[in-house]
């Protein structure tokens, strides 16, 4: 597949293509589209910001036009992400009459009820909202023919489980599943074997691996000179600035700091309600304020093709969230590039993320002569607390007196009589129970 003219494509999803200037495919999709338009199951995996929304877009866009009475369902794990997808394909409908609806959580249920009386056949939302709906019985899955899980590890991750499952019982046994997935653990592939129809298996690139566009930098810096050192960075760097921090507390403190500095920021995090989350992506792409503070909200379906650096001002929790935070960089072939401060409380962290990134990673720290200084030092700090405890001889005296006490202690409880008085302790017993 070199282009997508060379796909049976509708007339009307060809005039959206050009529109968008989509011209060469990504190798996702040169991959997943082929495959899709023939009507088979997929079980895909590829890096953050390889355009997987328009692998899974174009052939779920070009079945409802080809088609009359069958839906579409489209899964997210965020709103941010539902909310990205939703334009995407609304950019790729264009001429063609298909009604949509965007379930999400934070959103106004009337408008969504609105939306659903209109009977669309294209849906995108979360699990949470979509299951909301469906126990409403204001959303009906008899029709829906072509379903698709985008980012399923990190549904899992939420605790969707149960949502997933609920909709993938609800429709019907004879439709189209596409399943995508940044990672493919245990859960997801026994996921993959009880609800898909032989899957064709499709992976791009290394998952665990960022885009080689990605000019990566680590900064070891003291954890109270993070924020210093942060106005630095911000004054001799050019373009926007997307920072992670790990808490919204956090985030909401920073702006404010950063506006006291004179820079344009705002937040995003999982306490504004989506209309607000909405206005401030809006701006932000639209250049109004240069620096955006969000939490790992930010961190899966940002598509900002402006964002030039990210910066990991707190590491997160989750190596695998380190992949996607620096995916909101270099996206659709773009440069960019990614600072990540590392203090000493943060050393695990980022030994974990190198260590995803590069299964031989070894901390360079375990053979340096720093360590193994520090090591010494602790160890000859707990001898002089207690030197008798690495003596051999006080050990056995200790191990001797243990023995006489548990000997002693033993008979006396054996010798006790208040003990064998069976109605004192079965009243005692009674009591208890009561």
């Amino acid at each position: 597949m070199e282009n997508f003219l060379s796909l049976n494509l509708e007339p009307t999803l060809i005039e959206s293509i050009a529109k968008i200037n989509f011209k060469t495919p990504t190798p996702i999709q040169a991959k997943a589209i082929p495959i899709a338009l023939e009507g088979k199951d997929i079980l895909g995996t590829a890096q953050t910001g390889t355009g997987k929304t328009a692998a899974f877009g174009i052939p779920l866009i070009n079945f409802l036009l080809k088609t009359k009475k069958e839906t579409a369902l489209i899964m997210t794990p965020t709103r941010e992400l539902a909310s990205q997808v939703m334009q995407t394909m609304n950019s790729l409908v264009g001429r063609g009459n298909i009604r949509t609806a965007l379930l999400i959580g934070g959103d106004s249920m009337q408008k969504q009820l609105k939306q659903m009386r209109r009977n669309p056949r294209l849906i995108v939302g979360t699990p949470g909202r979509i299951n909301d709906h469906l126990k409403r019985k204001t959303l009906n899955l008899r029709n829906t023919a072509f379903l698709v899980l985008d980012e399923v590890d990190r549904m899992l991750d939420m605790g969707f489980t149960p949502q997933i499952n609920q909709v993938l019982e609800t429709v019907p046994r004879i439709h189209q599943t596409l399943l995508f997935s940044a990672t493919l653990p245990g859960n997801i592939l026994r996921l993959a074997e009880k609800y898909l129809n032989n899957p064709e298996r499709i992976s791009v690139g290394s998952t665990s691996m960022p885009i080689e566009k990605i000019k990566q930098e680590v900064l070891r810096v003291k954890q109270g000179d993070k924020y210093n050192q942060l106005i630095k960075e911000i004054y001799i760097r050019q373009g926007s600035i997307l920072i992670f921090v790990k808490t919204r507390r956090n985030a909401e403190k920073m702006v404010k700091r950063l506006k006291y500095d004179d820079h344009d920021a705002d937040a995003i995090h999982g306490n504004l309600r989506q209309n607000k989350r909405d206005r401030v992506i809006k701006a932000f792409r639209n250049n109004h304020f240069r620096i955006l503070v969000g939490t790992d909200v930010a961190s899966r379906g940002l598509d900002i093709p402006a964002i030039k650096h990210v910066i990991n001002f707190d590491l997160p929790q989750v190596p695998e969230d380190f992949i996607h935070r620096i995916g909101r960089t270099a996206r659709a072939g773009s440069a960019g590039s990614a600072l990540s401060f590392v203090a000493d409380e943060d050393r695990s962290k980022w030994n974990a993320i190198q260590r995803l990134i590069d299964p031989n990673f070894k901390s360079a720290e375990r053979g340096s002569n720093s360590s193994k200084r520090r090591g010494r030092k602790s160890f000859d700090r707990r001898g002089r607390r207690g030197k008798k405890r690495f003596d051999k001889r006080d050990d056995n005296r200790n191990d001797n007196f243990k023995k006489k006490k548990n000997f002693k202690f033993k008979k006396k409880f054996k010798d006790n009589k208040s003990f064998k008085k069976k109605g004192k302790f079965s009243k005692r017993r009674r009591n208890f129970r009561d």
